[in-house]
């Protein structure tokens, strides 16, 4: 897809993967409808803020009429970046953290995802990509609530891009491993540091499956660093 005046919808955009992300589609070209509860450091005549809590619903359906209105009806991509990870013995985790990471990661994933569809399958053009992580193809201790929202989300995008195919959508979903950002602040005993891919690396595979031509869709990327820390 030639992203030059597309509308894509990114969540999760103030930082890390999200506003490299958004960096990297506006370069292309793109309209950038940032949706997130915290604003970006981020000013370009193509980027235009919505606040929106994914894990709600109601707040999801307000911030895809705001962007229809303001930016205009049809929405070429959506990348479903929101999402967070809390770490913790399963038998020791508090109910209201597992719910969190659900809430976002999964259900905020399907608001979206579900808020966008009925457009694209109009167009019958769009791409949805989302995030989940290599914790959605295998199981790491402590991180038990994580791995069970991404391994949600790997199912949610085999399934849906089965059912969406036909009408020209395609659905990409992207297992990173460990990437520099924030997302380490909370993870005990691990820090975040420079032998972890970066969030432009991210960025550009999101873009490259975005750009492929019509014809040609990129299902699953699963992307790792390559001489990661001991």
């Amino acid at each position: 897809m030639d992203l030059t005046g597309k509308i894509v919808i990114l969540t999760g955009v103030s930082k890390g993967i999200g506003l490299a992300t958004a960096e990297a589609l506006l370069a292309k070209g793109a309209l950038v409808a940032g949706w997130g509860r915290t604003k970006p450091e981020l000013t370009h005549e193509r980027f235009q803020f919505f606040e929106c809590d994914v894990r709600s619903e109601a707040a999801v359906q307000e911030a895809l009429v705001n962007t229809q209105r303001e930016l205009g009806a049809e929405i070429h991509g959506l990348v479903n970046n929101a999402g967070l990870g809390i770490a913790g013995e399963v038998d020791g985790f508090s109910s209201d953290d597992w719910h969190t990471m659900f809430d976002t990661n999964v259900h905020g994933t399907f608001y979206c995802t579900r808020a966008v569809l009925p457009q694209m399958k109009q167009q019958q053009l769009g791409h949805i990509v989302n995030i989940a992580s290599i914790a959605g193809k295998t199981g790491i201790e402590k991180m038990a609530g994580y791995c069970a929202t991404k391994f949600a989300v790997r199912g949610f995008s085999e399934a849906i891009f089965k059912e969406v195919r036909s009408h020209g959508i395609k659905v990409t979903c992207i297992y990173p491993g460990s990437v520099q950002t924030n997302f380490f602040d909370d993870i005990p005993g691990i820090e975040a540091n420079s032998s972890m891919m970066q969030p432009h690396d991210i960025a550009g595979a999101i873009l490259y499956a975005i750009e492929t031509p019509f014809n040609f869709h990129v299902v699953d990327l699963e992307l790792r660093p390559l001489q990661p820390k001991k």
